[in-house]
């Protein structure tokens, strides 16, 4: 089991990250907002999960401890995959999800693509009573903006790998963009998120 990793982001990719660790590329999936953070050429530090398939391992990132633990715990309910555990990550932030399924709130839950209203109602039925095995940060903890150039493209590949068209993505980058210079700091996992509401709203 590989708990974390440490090296020099080597390259940057729709999904995910190459970490130089003592010569060797290691590639972490991450989601948008974990890349948002990460800078070609800087050293970081990542916790990690590998997935084991029969056919495959996968190595997944994360900005911090209770994001990985909440990753893995959302896999412990039926129907529930590495891919849709890290879009659920991806839409929302863990606090966001962990209010979530304490307040049996299916409507946020269904803002993930894949995630209909049985589905919603399903995990939070069997994660309500485990959430507690994760802390999560308050409000005034939330993830710090990246920099404003290049959120436009982050989002729209963030839409993109999470299920939506091209066309789609394409409308609710427009869509959120007052709101990125309202700002004047392009925090790309909110905007990405604002989208996702504008996509649903659709």
């Amino acid at each position: 089991m590989i708990a974390f990793v440490n090296g020099v982001v080597a390259a940057l990719t729709l999904d995910s990250a190459v970490l130089e660790i003592g010569g060797v590329g290691l590639e972490l999936r991450c989601t948008p907002g974990t890349l948002a953070e990460l800078r070609v050429g800087q050293r970081a530090t990542l916790p990690t999960s590998m997935v084991v398939r029969e056919e495959s391992l996968t190595l997944f990132g994360f900005l911090d401890d209770e994001e990985k633990s909440l990753f893995e715990l959302l896999q412990t309910a039926s129907g529930v995959g590495p891919k849709l555990a890290q879009a659920m990550l991806a839409v929302h932030t863990p606090t966001g999800l962990l209010r979530a399924l304490s307040d049996e709130d299916v409507k946020t839950l269904t803002t993930v693509p894949g995630i209909g209203q049985k589905g919603a109602q399903r995990i939070i039925l069997e994660l309500k009573d485990r959430i507690g095995t994760v802390s999560a940060a308050g409000p005034s903890q939330q993830r710090p903006a990246s920099a404003a150039g290049g959120w436009r493209q982050q989002v729209h590949s963030g839409l993109v790998g999470l299920g939506w068209s091209g066309k789609e993505a394409d409308k609710a980058v427009d869509a959120v963009a007052p709101q990125a210079e309202l700002e004047g700091a392009a925090d790309v996992a909110a905007l990405l998120r604002a989208a996702l509401r504008t996509l649903s709203k659709a």
